[in-house]
């Protein structure tokens, strides 16, 4: 965000703590088209991610006095969105544990190459049907890691972005991406040759 950006919002914001509803309104236009696409990503159903939509922005409308300006208005939104993402999620069913899904184990981690690491989901889907695999896949992720793959990985937050998002430190988050990265590596993996994986990444 440009500095002239971030004293905009920084005004809007000031506004809007005073109680001037236009104010908010204009901050809910600057943001909702990302926050529901985000949502969409998560829950993966519109009428979920339309209904989160709503209560993303009463929440934040109800806490607008509590922001403190630490970060951008857009990682506060973010992360309220993502808050009741995770609580829709626990109220439907309980999360997966990450050692329930096919991933390596602690020794097999070790043994792997860097080049695990430099798995990017973004880079790699440059087809539709490499995008629609990959979609499949990420919404096979508990929901944790879901929320760091998209924010990291498709949204395009750094690692202190994405924490700050989610309320956790960025050791978990780079946790978080490269066990996440793995699996989505391993899914892709079943379906192409490895020459064709090594391009994808850029290999």
């Amino acid at each position: 965000m440009s500095s002239e950006s971030r004293l905009e919002e920084n005004e809007l914001i000031r506004r809007a703590k005073k109680g001037e509803f236009a104010a908010f309104e204009e901050l809910v236009n600057m943001t909702e088209g990302k926050i529901y696409n985000h949502l969409l990503r998560l829950v993966n159903n519109p009428s979920d991610a339309e209904e989160l939509l709503q209560e993303t922005y009463l929440s934040a409308y109800k806490n607008i006095s509590s922001f403190k300006g630490n970060s951008t208005f857009s990682t506060w939104i973010y992360r309220i969105a993502t808050n009741h993402a995770f609580m829709l999620f626990r109220k439907r069913k309980p999360e997966l544990p990450i050692d329930e899904l096919p991933l390596p184990t602690h020794e097999e981690l070790k043994r792997r190459e860097i080049r695990d690491w430099d798995f990017d989901p973004a880079d790699a889907a440059q087809s539709g049907e490499v995008r629609e695999i990959l979609s499949e896949a990420i919404g096979e992720l508990p929901e944790n890691y879901r929320a760091v793959v998209l924010l990291r990985d498709i949204e395009g937050f750094s690692t202190a972005e994405a924490a700050e998002a989610l309320g956790i430190n960025e050791g978990a988050v780079k946790t978080r991406l490269h066990r996440a990265r793995i699996f989505l590596r391993e899914i892709l993996s079943s379906h192409f040759a490895p020459e064709e994986l090594a391009a994808m990444e850029g290999k």
